[in-house]
Order: structure tokens, then sequence, then C-alpha cells
């Protein structure tokens, strides 16, 4: 992707970011990789390296770009850094985040299962099938984490809300976190089929059904976590 040059219309360093993300955007869909040096991106760009400095610099607070001092400028995707630093300020108490985390899941997760049962293609269900198919074979919890969070980010990129699906993306740490936690009090069983429930739903087309196992598999999830309380979205699913 060639980049062209800047024209002084708005802030330079905002159009400056404008054009590496879109950049960025473009290639991340093979893998990390680099951009060119600093001088190189000023002279292609039209701008002062200073200008690039701090372009690049406010990428890598929003979590697209990694800068390596004396490396260069590797292209990342951690767009849910930022967020993740926020909440941790915010809520310095990691039992307080975890239970804040879950009703947010509950908030969203059955309306997202919900879309995706009728928004997702043959190749999706598929995809979802074969990530369910990790946990299944999970034999210990560092096995089991990712493909746990694997399945639930899938339905929400198969919601086809691309809003929806940064956010619970943007979770991902915390959800980490809740999973660890979760699988040193319980086994997987409950989660294996539980997930199942959603899945046989979602492959169903049946959306009702998916928003139902969903909210059913964040409810054992409150309670694995041990957590206390009852929030108002531990309600039926409707």
């Amino acid at each position: 992707m060639k980049l062209a040059p800047v024209r002084p219309l708005n802030n330079l360093v905002e159009q400056v970011c404008l054009q590496l993300s879109s950049r960025i955007r473009s290639e991340m869909a093979g893998g990390e990789g680099w951009l060119p040096p600093e001088r190189s991106l000023a002279a292609q760009l039209g701008v002062s390296r200073p200008v690039v400095r701090e372009a690049t610099k406010r990428l890598e607070l929003q979590g697209m770009l990694e800068i390596r001092h004396g490396s260069g400028i590797k292209m990342v995707n951690r767009l849910h850094a930022p967020l993740n630093r926020a909440v941790t300020l915010l809520l310095p108490d990691e039992v307080e985040r975890l239970r804040q985390l879950t009703e947010t899941r509950l908030i969203l997760e059955p309306s997202l299962a919900r879309l995706a049962a009728t928004r997702m293609k043959a190749r999706d269900r598929k995809h979802l099938r074969e990530v369910h198919q990790r946990l299944v074979a999970a034999e210990t919890s560092e096995d089991a984490i990712p493909a746990d969070m694997d399945f639930h980010r899938a339905i929400a990129q198969f919601s086809g809300n691309g809003i929806v699906h940064l956010l619970v993306d943007s979770m991902a740490d915390l959800h980490r976190t809740s999973l660890a936690r979760g699988y040193e009090r319980v086994s997987t069983d409950n989660a294996v089929a539980q997930h199942e429930n959603i899945l046989g739903a979602l492959e169903a087309k049946d959306g009702a059904a998916a928003a139902a196992a969903m909210h059913e598999h964040l409810v054992t999830a409150w309670h694995d976590l041990g957590l206390r309380g009852s929030p108002a979205s531990l309600e039926s699913h409707r």
C-alpha cells in the first residue's frame, strides 16, 4: 500500500494517524509486520519527522503500533490495551473487576449469540465447531483458556457488529483472568457442555435458544467465580 503526501488542511498529526492506521489495517491480515523507518515515512508523507514521531506515539497508545527503539516500528493488534489499562486504574480490586466484567458479558453476549444465529454462514459454523473441539480436547487450563476465549470472540465476530466485536475483543485480558480463576475452581466439563448447547442453537439458526444458552452459560460462570450478589442481568434473558 503506497502512502500519499499529506496536505496541510487539518491537523497534520491526525492526518498521518489516519493514513498509518489505514495501512496497518490493510497489512495486518498477513500477521504482525513492520512500518518503514521514521525518515522514510516522513518522506513518503511529506511531513517532518517530529510529526511522524507524534503520530506513531499516538497509535502506540491506541494499541496499533509498538515502537522498539533500535529496531523499528512494529504493527500490532492490541486495541484492547487502552481499555484494560483504564479498567485496572478505575477498578483496582480484581474481584470487583471480574464481577463487573461478567455483568457486562451478561448484558452483551446473549444478544450477540441471537444475532450470530441468523447471520452466520456455513463456513462460520464450521469454524466455530472446530474451535469448540479444541476445548473438548483440552487437557490443561493452558489449552482450555485460549479455546474458550476464541469461541466467544468468534460469536462476537459472526454477529456482524464490528463495534461490539471490538468491544468484546477489548476485554480479552479481563476474560483471560476470569477463565483462569474459574478453571482453578471447577473443571472444564460445564463449559464444554454449555458451549455445545450454544453451538447447537447456532447451528440450528435458533436465535432465542442461542441467547438463552449463552445466558445460562454466563450465569454458571458467575457462580463458578464465587461472585457474590445477583445483578439484574442474571434475570431470565428475553
